[in-house]
């Protein structure tokens, strides 16, 4: 799997200005349509990817921006809200044609990535997430659980 992600970003590069080399090794602007798999928890989807005609890749994706309660946490509350948030990513893309992603990079995590996940309909996934108070903003620091402080 990373060997096709791997695959997919030189690629890219081949068609990128001499200038934004580096950039695009780190980063692809997307748009990439994708068709969900499953949805694991709140913040994390496995996606069938359409990089180019005839191709396809399965992988991990993280939605940027946010961080979900945990389903695996040893507080009953975090779990609560986790398979909230789960349940309310999974009837968004729910009967989606596809679903776009955009602002795709590398995790910390071997085989992921994180990227932006957008709806038919223009939403952003994350941004709603946040603005129902099912998940938080998160930038890629500490993460704050205040779900069993």
């Amino acid at each position: 799997m990373i060997r096709v992600v791997a695959t997919v970003t030189i690629l890219l590069n081949l068609t990128a200005p001499a200038g934004s080399m580096e950039t695009a090794m780190r980063q692809i602007k997307g748009p990439i349509a994708a068709d969900v798999l499953r949805v694991l928890d709140g913040d994390t989807v496995e996606v069938r990817a359409y990089p180019w005609p005839q191709q396809s890749v399965d992988v991990l994706v993280r939605l940027r921006g946010i961080d979900a309660p945990e389903i695996h946490s040893k507080c009953e509350a975090e779990r609560a809200r986790a398979e909230i948030a789960r349940d309310r990513l999974s009837g968004m893309v729910a009967g989606q044609k596809h679903v776009l992603l955009t602002d795709i990079g590398g995790d910390k995590y071997f085989g992921r990535i994180v990227a932006n996940l957008g709806l038919q309909d223009g939403e952003d996934a994350a941004s709603t997430l946040i603005l129902e108070n099912l998940v938080q903003p998160y930038d890629g620091g500490r993460k704050d659980h205040p779900f069993c402080q």
